[in-house]
């Protein structure tokens, strides 16, 4: 068999596998848009749930978004702190950075349920935040720094050596370096990584039981003191996210209706995952052009 007929076939099989994949994709999302979608309305995601009448999905699909911003807010420091250590200062042969490097990949490896339960130990017991939104984003940063870490890491190593060297050869250290010309250089890669933990995030379930709850108090609407209980910005309260609702109505839900709000839920969950995805992507570009200066 000759190059060209070899490459004609190799080129013919990735292509589909690649049409395997965006098939599987399209049934997912057509399946549950198809089943969701007809149970959705204003009504549905503006009011509460209700235990006896099944109600709307709008405390939860709030506390998923505010769960979301609250991780986003203490995971994306630690990991652009650490993902800048380990590719711009650390010592690749050292031994402390082969064990920092082992601890991110047995924390990526770890099952989520694992990490509830971590955090039903450490934060909801150990430190007594009890079932609440802190509880449920400290074992969602937990469950995502990993992630995020590695993706800030390669994205920064990805930029080439000579814009380093750049730099420091105008005079900058290597501190100003970083923040000033990789960094900025990096920003799509490191947007990337932020959308894809982001929708982790976003559609968790198993470590949200056993920190954030599976229930909810009475929101005020009107009451914007986050330290008040029944503030809808309280990180202390209980919060029952999308996930946790869609988990509970398949599993323990008692009304008639548990399923037709199961399937709405799930559908509004893909719809929230694909806009959050498509915003950020747009974003990410301004963002870096503006860093950047390009046109």
């Amino acid at each position: 068999m000759n190059a060209k007929r070899s490459d004609k076939i190799a080129t013919g099989v990735l292509y589909v596998l690649s049409g395997i994949i965006v098939l599987i994709l399209a049934f997912l999302l057509i399946y549950i848009l198809a089943k969701g979608l007809p149970h959705i309305s204003w009504e549905f995601i503006t009011t509460a749930s209700n235990p006896l009448t099944g109600g709307g999905i709008a405390v939860q699909l709030f506390n998923s978004i505010y769960l979301l911003l609250v991780t986003l807010i203490i995971s994306v420091p630690l990991s652009l702190g650490a993902g800048i250590y380990l590719s711009e200062y650390a010592n690749q042969k050292h031994w402390l950075t082969g064990v920092v490097r082992s601890a991110i990949e047995v924390l990526s490896s770890l099952p989520s349920i694992v990490v509830g339960l971590f955090g039903m130990l450490i934060f909801v017991l150990q430190f007594g935040l009890g079932f609440s939104v802190l509880s449920g984003a400290l074992a969602l940063t937990v469950f995502n720094l990993p992630l995020m870490t590695r993706n800030v890491e390669e994205s920064l190593r990805a930029i080439p050596t000579t814009q380093r060297e750049g730099g420091l050869a105008l005079g900058m250290s290597r501190w100003e370096t970083a923040i000033q010309v990789i960094l900025p250089a990096a920003v799509p890669g490191i947007i990337t990584g932020v959308i894809l933990s982001s929708g982790r995030v976003f559609g968790e379930a198993a470590a949200l039981i056993y920190t954030a709850g599976q229930t909810n108090l009475p929101i005020n609407w009107t009451n914007w003191n986050p330290m008040s209980i029944t503030s809808p910005l309280s990180l202390f309260r209980p919060a029952e996210t999308l996930a946790v609702h869609i988990w509970a109505l398949n599993t323990e839900g008692t009304i008639a209706t548990a399923q037709q709000i199961s399937a709405g839920a799930s559908a509004v969950l893909i719809i929230f995952v694909l806009l959050f995805n498509l915003g950020a992507r747009f974003l990410g570009n301004r963002i870096h052009k503006k860093l950047t200066s390009s046109n």
